[in-house]
């Protein structure tokens, strides 16, 4: 049985339940609190979630828990089997997580600052918004953002769908960045309905 560590509203969770319902998985989640990560400590040696453990195996990260089924479970995939293709998502995937999500990090840093530079927060957020493009130009003609359901929609999914998605009880400053700068405002059909897509994909 596969175990795996999480928390309430966690965008890299979400990440790995979609994962784990596209590959049919079963798992036993173990939810943490964040005021004691003691259990994800005890089990992984570091405190952030997600954290799969598959038979003596332990797998931290989103994106290695992502790899790592698709090398054990590989059906079905989550990666296209081409060479070419799966390169193209691999850049995807370190493009989103070393670029794409500098933004929202670094105004989430700015805002907990004494005295924020909302100058930079507010250019930043330009920058979030100008890259609503690149993903509306990605679903053209798609109905996944590398054509078939991948880990790209995965790992983009639990961040993007702030732009029209937030459960009330979430209240995460993070979140609540995404929400503000990622506004979709009809401006991206091509996103939006994807949004809902994926929305209506199952978890575990």
């Amino acid at each position: 049985m596969l175990r795996l560590y999480r928390a309430p509203f966690s965008t890299n969770v979400e990440r790995v339940a979609l994962a784990l319902a596209h590959k049919g998985l079963d798992v036993e989640s173990i939810e943490i609190s964040y005021e004691d990560r003691s259990p994800v400590v005890e089990v992984s040696g570091q405190p952030l979630v997600p954290v799969l453990v598959d038979g003596d195996e332990v797998i931290p990260d989103s994106t290695r828990i992502m790899r790592h089924l698709e090398e054990r479970y590989p059906e079905p995939p989550l990666f296209p089997r081409d060479p070419a293709r799966r390169a193209e998502l691999d850049v995807f995937l370190e493009w989103f997580n070393e670029v794409w999500k500098l933004a929202p990090n670094t105004i989430e840093d700015e805002l907990e600052r004494e005295h924020p530079d909302h100058e930079r927060v507010a250019a930043l957020g330009a920058q979030m918004r100008a890259w609503l493009d690149v993903f509306e130009e990605l679903l053209d003609g798609r109905d996944h953002l590398f054509g078939d359901f991948s880990a790209a929609d995965c790992a983009a999914f639990p961040f993007l769908k702030f732009g029209k998605l937030r459960d009330p009880a979430d209240d995460e400053l993070f979140h609540r960045i995404l929400e503000e700068h990622l506004q979709l405002d009809g401006g991206h059909p091509r996103l939006s309905e994807w949004i809902d897509r994926v929305n209506e994909r199952p978890r575990v």
